[in-house]
């Protein structure tokens, strides 16, 4: 026994012993980083990081870094990489959403900007255009040209670089172009995931010629997968920037290709799109700045939960516990009702400050009862109007100077709509479907299928500040899931004090609006099921959740967190 207590305090000096910079505390949170008081640790780096989902696109991120270039043209190279090596997230036929934050320069202040690029209703877009004959969404048509919206990917990232950029936009493409061209082996994972596409992309050539041998034969792990096509279509948007997308061959194989289909995209509707650049949603949690993603994105309906969460002490009540876990899907599910309001132009105006305001939070917080859940019948519906003054992948990078991008983009689901417009190599979005189709009255409002509508989601990319500067940047895909990803991430690191790695890597619960279950990942103690069904919860266990890719900065190091839920991922610092 003597020996153990010996055993345990040498364990306890190397711990105490940890330089000043690696300590187990990193300001009020952050957590044990080298020392042995959690089993995850972050990797670590210097000079700058960038975390991906795909080890591929991390390392030629990074590269960028090496070679000068900060942190916005890291992300565009990431994100340009990732749509050869990650195809059925990582895309040029998507689109999503960026906070960035510059730091400020002998010529320029401090900037924290928002970029939307997500999907847009074409032009002639009709209320039963995705319809079946019994007026309800046709599936079928969404998994088809129909149901692709305007892509904005090329667009966000051209508007990025103008901003902010300092390497030349050829030479972030060139990266991926070569990858495409000369071709990446398959991991297994990679190569799985496709060849379980083969039925959904049977009948939509262009995909079956872009990611399947002659015959409809998949790739196998450990094969060469070259991408012709797609390397032409990166070139053209290499050589014009975001006209090799949006006019000239490109744009005429896409509109060719989508008309062939039965879609409605044409030419005008990719001339005319624009990214929207606005400022973040900004609030704070338990002292710590956060700039969230604003409509159509769900930072909104985060912030609302943190903000709600705020008025409960889950550092007491601990992490795991079944009163925690009651507390944040109580807050989630009231967060979730209230996204009903979370809409886009032209013909809806979300309240996004009285969704995010502290005031409205309160009144909401009251809601939540110690023993009991909410259900459809005891969750009224919010009204924050009194408080308004008048497949997804995910990627991070930071870099020397202090500037961070937070990026995720997406097809909507994995592989999109599982079609390719012939010659241009690149999956298309789903994202048209993700409006009200066929459905009308209270909670719709907000998302109905209009023409020039632009296309929301539950995707939030956050960046936490300390001091002024970035400290966390996190975000994940998901879908239905990335918004209680989101809650428990931030809780985990400024409430419970993990790490980023031992924060991404607990087990997560999801839960979404008054009358769905409250799920839980692998890893949960079985004791905590009928502990939450007590308060009436009806518990499900579910499949991993999300894949968030974070990087906290702090001391001058670079503390990246790359997801184990998804292969492949990886975390890598400049040095």
């Amino acid at each position: 026994m003597r020996r153990g207590f010996r055993c345990l305090a040498g364990l306890l000096a190397i711990t105490l012993a940890v330089p000043a910079g690696l300590v187990a505390q990193t300001g009020p949170s952050g957590g044990d980083i080298v020392g042995y008081g959690e089993i995850h640790h972050p990797t670590i780096g210097r000079d700058g990081m960038v975390v991906s989902q795909n080890a591929i696109a991390t390392r030629v991120g990074v590269e960028i870094l090496r070679k000068g270039g900060n942190a916005v043209d890291a992300a565009v190279a990431t994100a340009f990489a990732l749509a050869v090596t990650l195809p059925r997230a990582g895309n040029v036929g998507g689109g999503g959403y960026m906070l960035i934050h510059m730091a400020p320069t002998a010529d320029r202040p401090a900037q924290t900007i928002a970029i939307d690029y997500y999907g847009q209703a074409p032009r002639a877009t009709t209320p039963d255009l995705l319809l079946d004959a019994t007026g309800r969404f046709d599936r079928d048509k969404g998994y088809s040209m129909k149901g692709v919206a305007i892509p904005g990917t090329v667009a966000g990232l051209w508007e990025a670089h103008q901003r902010f950029g300092k390497l030349r936009w050829g030479t972030l493409i060139a990266p991926a172009i070569a990858l495409a061209r000369n071709g990446v082996v398959l991991s297994d994972d990679e190569a799985k995931a496709t060849a379980e596409q083969a039925k959904a992309m049977a009948d939509d050539p262009g995909a079956m010629a872009a990611f399947f041998k002659p015959g409809g034969v998949a790739y196998r792990a450990g094969e060469l997968f070259r991408q012709p096509d797609l390397a032409w279509s990166l070139k053209q948007i290499a050589a014009r920037g975001r006209d090799g997308f949006y006019k000239g061959p490109v744009a005429e194989r896409l509109v060719a290709g989508v008309k062939a289909g039965g879609g409605i995209i044409d030419a005008a509707d990719l001339a005319g799109y624009r990214a929207i650049v606005s400022q973040p949603i900004w609030s704070d949690y338990r002292g710590q700045r956060i700039a969230y993603m604003p409509p159509t994105a769900s930072g909104v309906t985060v912030a609302e939960a943190m903000n709600i969460l705020e008025h409960f002490p889950l550092a007491e009540t601990g992490w795991g516990s079944a009163a925690t876990l009651h507390t944040v899907a109580e807050a989630v599910k009231i967060a979730w009702s209230d996204r009903r309001l979370v809409g886009g132009a032209p013909d809806w105006n979300t309240p996004t400050k009285g969704l995010a305001s502290k005031g409205f939070a309160a009144e909401r917080a009251k809601l939540i009862q110690r023993d009991k859940t909410l259900g459809t019948a005891t969750l009224p519906d919010g009204n924050p109007y009194p408080y308004e003054s008048r497949d997804t992948t995910h990627f991070s990078v930071a870099d020397a100077a202090g500037n961070a991008v937070t990026n995720t983009y997406t097809l909507s689901a994995s592989y999109g709509a599982h079609v390719v417009a012939p010659g241009t190599g690149f999956l298309l979005n789903n994202s048209f479907g993700n409006l009200a189709w066929g459905l009308r009255g209270a909670g719709r409002e907000a998302t109905q299928p209009v023409p020039g509508k632009r296309v929301g989601s539950t995707i939030t990319p956050i960046i936490v500040f300390r001091d002024d500067k970035p400290w966390l940047l996190t975000g994940t895909p998901g879908g239905g899931y990335i918004i209680a990803t989101m809650v428990q991430l931030l809780s985990n690191v400024i409430d419970h004090r993990l790490n980023i790695a031992e924060a991404a890597q607990r087990p997560r619960i999801n839960q979404s609006g008054p009358g769905a279950p409250i799920e839980l990942e692998p890893g949960f103690s079985p004791d905590i099921v009928p502990l939450l069904e007590a308060r009436g919860h009806d518990v499900k266990p579910s499949a991993t959740m999300g894949s968030t890719q974070s990087i906290m900065v702090t001391n001058g190091l670079f503390l990246g967190a790359a997801d184990t839920r998804r292969p492949d991922a990886l975390a890598l610092g400049v040095r």
